[in-house]
């Protein structure tokens, strides 16, 4: 993430408002929850409610009016998978129960990204030791772990462990996946649009399932971004992009309907699908037209490569609404 503001991350916002609550929940698996907890677990528990706006079908939305502007100014930029079946690539997230150790977050600002403390939620997280932390440590360094009893969701951008106990970061946020959670208006969370990150992610066991039922989390580059955000963003950045051309933090792009998918791969069209119908949302500054995923060892890369041959031009920008 490009901290202009930018793994499993929490949702900040100040503790009189939209606090999360340790509502015990159910992992839906029928047996007892018992950490560690195999990723395909959270298949088995609602992320947000059906209309939280990530969850939202967008196939049938109006194309925004600036939409032929801003994908002309990206241009033929391919759709690139930003993970794959190495541990080095791609977001990896933890999953763990609700009686995961919760352990103390220090707010601290290094060479890699400032210090958000006052746009962070306090600890303690149930962070174990052994969380997975995207690329293994370096670049972002996001962690994001999940609750699944609880169904609350802890993410830290910049994160390390800490030789004591506990993490230290730069920002983190805790979004409570059983509400219409949003972030305080104009603060980040472990992603620069202020978004939580995990249910933005393209995950193996969800393609596998046949359906993904969600937008996929997508970056530009600085030229390509406005300095702005559109729900259910909550946080701009400093884009370089003018009004008309670019596009605000928050902002879905869908494949075209038009779109054909059957020369791909059954895998593959499911992901192709999902960009049909819940479409891409800008959740941070990077490289043109990277889509988010988790890194899984299954995941077949050549055959996400194939993705490579769709083009920013097969896409439209539906209807922004109101730019803050």
């Amino acid at each position: 993430m490009k901290k202009i503001t930018l793994l499993f991350l929490v949702t900040a916002c100040s503790f009189s408002c939209n606090k999360p609550t340790n509502t015990p929940g159910n992992n839906n698996t029928g047996t007892p929850c018992t950490s560690p907890v195999a990723p395909a677990a959270l298949n088995n528990i609602q992320v947000f409610p059906k209309d939280y706006p990530l969850n939202a079908d967008i196939s049938s939305m109006s194309v925004d009016p600036s939409s032929n502007n801003v994908i002309a100014a990206i241009g033929n930029s391919p759709l690139h998978p930003d993970f794959g079946s190495s541990s080095s690539i791609g977001i990896p997230f933890t999953l763990v129960c609700g009686s995961q150790t919760k352990v103390p977050i220090i707010y601290r600002a290094n060479n890699n990204g400032g210090n958000y403390g006052d746009q962070s939620d306090s600890g303690p997280f149930p962070i174990p030791d052994n969380a997975a932390i995207e690329g293994n440590g370096a670049g972002d360094s996001h962690v994001l772990v999940c609750d699944i009893e609880n169904k609350l969701l802890y993410e830290l951008y910049n994160a390390t462990k800490n030789i004591g106990t506990g993490w230290s970061a730069s920002s983190g946020a805790i979004f409570d996946l059983k509400t219409d959670y949003y972030r305080t208006d104009g603060w980040t969370s472990a992603d620069a649009a202020g978004l939580p990150m995990l249910p933005c992610l393209t995950r193996y066991d969800e393609m596998a399932s046949g359906k993904i039922t969600h937008a996929l989390r997508f970056t530009l580059d600085n030229a390509h971004v406005y300095n702005g955000y559109v729900n259910p963003a909550r946080h701009k950045v400093s884009g370089g992009g003018a009004l008309g051309n670019s596009l605000p933090m928050g902002a879905r792009i869908r494949l075209k309907a038009s779109f054909d998918i059957s020369g791909y791969s059954k895998n593959m069209q499911v992901i192709l699908t999902a960009m049909k119908t819940y479409g891409l949302i800008l959740a941070d500054i990077g490289s043109n037209m990277f889509f988010s995923g988790a890194s899984d060892a299954r995941w077949d890369d050549n055959d996400l490569n194939t993705l490579k041959n769709v083009k920013a031009t097969d896409f439209e920008l539906v209807t922004l609404g109101t730019i803050k």
